[in-house]
Parts: C-alpha cells; structure tokens; sequence
C-alpha cells in the first residue's frame, strides 16, 4: 500500500491521507473546493467550488500516475440537492468516461463546503 501526497491538493483537515494505491487503485478521500495556496473554501459558490474540487482532484490523479479517464466510481456529496444540475454540468467536463457514480445531499459538509467528491481510480 503507498500514501499519496501533494501539495497541489489541500491537506487532510483531520486524521487521514489525500488517497492511497492499494491493489492497482487508488482510493482517494473526498476533496472539497480548498484552494491548497490559500488552504481555505473558494468564493464564488457551488460552481468555484466544483471548479476547484476537480483541480485538487486532478492534483491527486497527477500525483497517483492516474486521470480522470481512469475513474471507475465516485461518490459526490452536495449542501443542496438543488444544486444537482449546476454540479452536473461542471462534473460532465471532467469525467467524459462516466464512471459509476453515487450523488446525494447531505445536512453539512466539513468547513461549509457546498460540494465534495471522492473517487476510486485504476492506476
């Protein structure tokens, strides 16, 4: 099992790694719209944050050896499930494979993000 790191992703805000590669995947903890130079929640709403979750996302494909087209299954967390089209609309530009994917809203995210996705990655 190997640790994925970058300091082009924000870093863990408690108890946990950005992914890690276990058994050709890559399992990476759910990412929210952290600018890493500034390590605080974009402006600009759902659409800058799902504008810079997919960076940090991308930041942690780059840093595993993967991509977006090596997506098998993500799992995405809105504040607002009338948010959901809007997300989609940005979410469609990044993962062009379709992966298998799970979206539902919640009561809060950390740090009052609006959006989070974690994904699972072959690499």
């Amino acid at each position: 099992m190997k640790t994925i790191q970058t300091d082009k992703a924000p870093a863990a805000v408690g108890p946990y790694s950005q992914a890690k590669i276990s058994g050709g995947f890559l399992f990476a903890s759910g990412q929210v719209g952290i600018n890493p130079a500034i390590g605080a929640i974009v402006d600009g709403g759902l659409e800058a944050q799902t504008e810079q979750v997919m960076a940090n996302i991308a930041a942690v494909l780059e840093a595993s050896g993967s991509s977006f087209d090596q997506v098998i299954k993500t799992t995405c967390f809105l504040a607002d499930i009338a948010d959901f089209k809007a997300f989609n609309e940005i979410y469609a530009k990044y993962f062009t494979s379709k992966p298998a994917r799970s979206c539902v809203a919640v009561k809060d995210l950390p740090l009052g993000a609006l959006v989070e996705v974690e994904i699972i990655a072959e690499v």
